[in-house]
């Protein structure tokens, strides 16, 4: 997958799903090997939040990454977070943008349309200037697995990139649904990107309860009923699992570049995707002084 740097700054701003605070977004160039990271613009000192897997806070139907405050380079008690990170960084990895500096003025990222749909076009019209270093992949020897129940997300060894995913509600409308994408492949932009997050209307009044989706409406979720969709039409037949996958990306650009691999979810959670993440990144650390063995 070829490497790319922002070719100018574009900002986006919106209401955050789960917060319902309104926020403004800058994303910048950064500069080569400083990854993709956010910066706090409305705490004190600015403080910078890596987009790693290691900064992981939460994982209660979004992802939140979490950093200590230092004061005089002296970490304090105090922690910046930004909540809701998945569909930009899914846009930023799937589009190739590894070096990012994401200002956020607020605790968590705009849902906008509640799909990478509008991060996609903001990166284009920004546009990307390919990198002119090339940098190697690792590749997966041994299959990397976890589960909860009968739900799971598995990393298999593959001669390329692959991400599947598949779902089973009982609501008729949704049902069991599968999708696979393969990046360089398939347009991320057009099979995967559109793809809205949903809920489950009868889940509405509990997550609302438990200080959750303050932020979530028919213009920014989907909403799925006994008797079918609140607020169709969908932007594809299976649009429920396409943003799972998208959801998917979006937790594993955390390991920074996405391994050659395939990556295999079921009935899974960001919970699970962190999870993987997580052994991922150990699997790959493990691999240490041999790791020339395990690129590409």
């Amino acid at each position: 997958m070829t490497k790319y740097v922002l070719g100018s700054n574009f900002e986006r701003s919106g209401v955050g799903l789960h917060s319902g605070i309104f926020t403004t977004v800058r994303v910048l160039p950064g500069l080569s090997g400083e990854g993709r990271y956010f910066v706090r613009v409305d705490l004190p000192g600015t403080p910078s939040i890596p987009a790693k897997v290691e900064a992981v806070n939460e994982t209660t139907l979004s992802t939140e990454l979490r950093t200590a405050i230092a004061m005089n380079g002296i970490p304090t008690q105090e922690t910046a977070s930004v909540r809701t990170v998945e569909h930009l960084l899914a846009a930023l990895a799937a589009s190739g943008v590894e070096d990012a500096r994401i200002e956020i003025d607020g605790p968590e990222v705009p849902l906008l349309d509640g799909s990478a749909k509008n991060w996609v076009e903001a990166i284009t019209e920004a546009g990307v200037v390919a990198k002119s270093e090339t940098s190697s992949a690792l590749v997966l020897q041994e299959p990397v697995t976890v589960y909860q129940g009968d739900a799971f997300v598995t990393a298999l060894p593959a001669p390329s990139t692959r991400f599947t995913y598949g779902i089973d509600f009982d609501l008729p409308a949704i049902g069991n649904q599968w999708h696979s994408w393969m990046p360089g492949e398939v347009s991320f932009a057009e099979a995967i990107a559109p793809a809205r997050t949903f809920g489950l209307a009868y889940q509405i009044e509990q997550l609302q309860n438990r200080g959750l989706i303050k932020g979530g409406s028919l213009e920014n979720a989907l909403v799925c009923g006994e008797q079918g969709w609140l607020n169709g039409p969908l932007r594809f037949s299976n649009e429920p699992v396409r943003h799972k996958l998208l959801d998917l990306v979006g937790d594993l650009s955390l390991l920074g570049n996405f391994p050659v691999a395939h990556f295999l979810a079921y009935k899974a959670s960001h919970n699970l995707h962190i999870q993987l993440a997580k052994k991922l990144a150990l699997v790959f650390s493990e691999y240490g002084q041999e790791k020339s063995a395990f690129t590409q």
